[in-house]
């Protein structure tokens, strides 16, 4: 089996870390109130100056938390099932930073693959996508791949009748033990 595990809002907690830097000079807003993808549109902020602040924010790959402790055994746990590969969508210029990221956290692959959108991810091969963007979740059904959607805030509205919803990576490796 050959699975696509996602990055940002997967497995690195990034949005955390950029709510502390807008916090820090914008009107504070709470992860909970990130209702939707583009939830940054609440700020009146444009999508290139968002995923700019996002960039800047992974510079400091220090400070960025992981979603789950022990990340590190879970990834392993799901190696146990098939191939792992982190299929991330980014500016080239931050590839570096998540790679060191995933060093610091004791995180093992077998390929690193970065895409220009994430959209892009449901063109590549692999059995099944473990992805928090309710975006790329339903590119990932119109193409017929199997996807697994990391529970947060801007995907809960998603149908739990079309989306296996996964609150962490164990519920992952349950679901494709099944």
């Amino acid at each position: 089996m050959r699975i696509a595990l996602d990055v940002d809002g997967v497995l690195a907690d990034v949005i955390r870390s950029w709510l502390l830097y807008n916090n820090s000079f914008r009107k504070n807003i709470e992860m909970h109130e990130a209702r939707d993808w583009d939830f940054w549109k609440i700020l009146n902020i444009t999508a290139s100056d968002f995923y700019a602040e996002l960039n800047a924010c992974w510079k400091d790959w220090h400070s960025i938390p992981p979603t789950e402790d022990d990340i590190s055994s879970a990834v392993k746990s799901l190696a146990e099932l098939g191939t792992v590969d982190i299929v991330t969508a980014r500016d080239p210029s931050t590839d570096s930073f998540v790679r060191e990221w995933l060093v610091h956290h004791g995180i093992e692959y077998a390929e690193y693959v970065s895409v220009a959108g994430g959209t892009m991810k449901a063109d590549l091969d692999y059995d099944v996508f473990i992805d928090d963007s309710p975006i790329n979740a339903k590119k990932f059904l119109e193409k017929g791949k199997k996807v697994l959607v990391y529970t947060q805030p801007w995907n809960m509205y998603l149908s739990k009748d079309e989306f296996i919803r996964i609150p962490d990576l164990a519920g992952a490796i349950k679901e494709m033990q099944n």
